[in-house]
Formats: C-alpha cells, structure tokens, sequence
C-alpha cells in the first residue's frame, strides 16, 4: 500500500519560514520524481515545485522561486519543501506527488498523493 504523509504545516506570521516533509513508504521511492503542490480555499491545485528521482534537477513555480527549495532524502525516502520569507498568498493546504513519469508541474502526472498539510500566513 503506497502511502504519502505529509507533515510541518502550521499557522506562521508574515516573513517567517516553515519546513514540510512528506515520508512515503509503498513504493521505490528513487524511481519516482516528486512533487509539491498547494490548493487554496475556491481556487485549483497549483505546482510549487518538483524534484527528480536522484535528486540533481528541481524546477520552481515563479511565484516560489528564490524562497522555496524543494529537496530530497532517497535514503528516508523522504521530500521536504523548506518555504522561506512566506507570503499571506502562500496559504493554502499543501501536497505532495510521486510521478513515475517526467519531471512535470502538471498535476495530472502525478499518480499517488498525500492527504495535503495546512500552511496558513497571516499579516
């Protein structure tokens, strides 16, 4: 059974920085890219970022780029979002991917999902 879980959303102030993990268990985790999307209250679930299976290539939405690193630990078959200089548009519950396909910030490619943690910024 592949299992996703995500963990480290919490409420933080504007400015401030948060890490999120996502542990997966079920699958061989290094032949699987990975990645983290976002949702927000009314809108569509958005790419932040993707990493590959070895882990020597990310790519970045714009919108995170320069703040957020996406980052991964084959050996814990772990992927971690560390989300810094957070911005009140940055709310939304988070989740991560695992696509057996290509690097891709297409939610569509992205087979099994966790069940998403909160981040929410305030002002």
């Amino acid at each position: 059974q592949v299992q996703l879980v995500e963990s480290g959303g919490r409420l933080v102030q504007a400015g401030g920085s948060l890490r999120l993990s996502c542990a997966v268990s079920g699958l061989t985790f290094n032949n699987y890219n990975m990645g983290w999307f976002r949702q927000a209250p009314g809108k569509e679930r958005e790419f932040v970022a993707s990493i590959f299976r070895s882990g020597t290539s990310t790519y970045y939405a714009d919108s995170v780029k320069g703040r957020f690193t996406i980052s991964r630990d084959n050996v814990k078959k772990s992927v971690y979002l560390e989300m810094n200089s957070l911005k009140p548009e940055d709310t939304g519950v988070y989740y991560c991917g695992a696509s057996s396909g290509s690097l891709s910030r297409r939610s569509s490619e992205y087979r099994y999902w966790g069940q998403g943690t909160q981040v929410t910024v305030s002002l």
